[in-house]
């Protein structure tokens, strides 16, 4: 059974950063996604970025890149999303995905599996 536990959020300032880590289980990351995604109030949720077989393919959202950075620690099946020079509008709450890469962009690929999200806010 897959399971994705997400930790990391919190409130910080604009142009702070903050580190996301989903902690996977029951997930081989030789053979699958694991995306992070966000929705703000209101709003759709949308792909952030992206990771696939055994971090050969990554993907970001045009929103994010320069910006946010994926990294895969293999030994504890957790992938973190290094957030920097954060701003308000990428308060949401985050959510992490896994499921075997199909085809395609990573961040358009099919996931079945999610975690329960973690909470970013930046104040102004």
């Amino acid at each position: 059974q897959v399971q994705l536990v997400e930790s990391g959020g919190g409130s910080v300032q604009a142009g702070g950063s903050l580190t996301l880590s989903c902690a996977a289980s029951g997930v081989s990351y030789m053979s699958t996604c694991v995306a992070w995604f966000r929705q703000a109030p209101e709003k759709e949720r949308d792909g952030v970025a992206a990771i696939c077989t055994g971090s050969r393919y990554t993907a970001y959202a045009d929103s994010v890149k320069g910006r946010f950075t994926l990294s895969v620690d293999n030994a504890t099946n957790t992938v973190s999303l290094q957030m920097n020079v954060l701003a308000p509008e990428d308060t949401a709450m985050y959510y992490c995905a896994a499921d075997r890469y199909r085809s395609g962009s990573p961040l358009g690929n099919e996931y079945r599996y999610w975690g329960q999200g973690t909470q970013v806010t930046v104040s102004a």
